[in-house]
């Protein structure tokens, strides 16, 4: 053999080696951008806060009942790459499990990570709550319980090629209080 066959036969595996290497390094770039980036989260959702715009209620044991204005204030944080584009939901308010009002979530989208804001304004009444319930007790106590659920149906795009749905739920508890006409309490899972 020659020394130029020698010499070529190194320059040519020397190249084979960059190439492997070259598509080993593109290989493990690839997975890491798909493990990290591509990775789609379920958006989450919250009532942020619960202001008390007007409230009246009577305690009596015989036709105990209450009338409240709320304004709250749901979020729904997206940590995705890609916008999180929502349907129109309802956020249902209810007592001891019975629904006692509800309030209009709009359709709208969540930009890749961060917090879409939105305000819903709910009337709540007690006229579909039984009377043989604690409701007459709760209110001369001053505190009384709701529950708040919503789910809200949209899709996260990511770079406009891939769209995944996600379905992102809300579920909190409220604690009013009806002597100083306040939310003292607001848990959310």
């Amino acid at each position: 053999m020659t020394r130029g066959n020698v010499d070529s036969r190194r320059k040519r595996n020397r190249c084979f080696l960059y190439i492997a290497a070259g598509i080993i390094l593109q290989t493990i770039i690839i997975l890491l951008f798909v493990i990290f980036v591509m990775r789609i989260k379920t958006p989450k959702v919250r009532l942020d806060s619960v202001a008390v715009d007007s409230l009246t209620a009577n305690s009596s044991p015989s036709s105990p009942s209450f009338k409240v204005q709320i304004n709250a204030l749901v979020t729904v944080k997206n940590k995705n790459f890609g916008h999180y584009k929502f349907e129109g939901s309802k956020v249902t308010f209810s007592y001891k499990g019975t629904a006692v009002g509800d309030g209009t979530i709009a359709k709208a989208k969540a930009k890749a990570k961060k917090t879409k804001k939105i305000n819903v304004t709910v009337s709540l009444n007690s006229n579909k709550v039984s009377s043989h319930s604690q409701l007459s007790s709760d209110l001369s106590s001053g505190n009384l319980t709701l529950t708040a659920y919503a789910k809200l149906d949209g899709k996260v795009h990511l770079f406009k090629v891939i769209k995944k749905k996600k379905s992102a739920s809300l579920n909190c508890t409220v604690h009013v209080d009806t002597k100083a006409k306040v939310v003292h309490v607001l848990t959310c899972k």
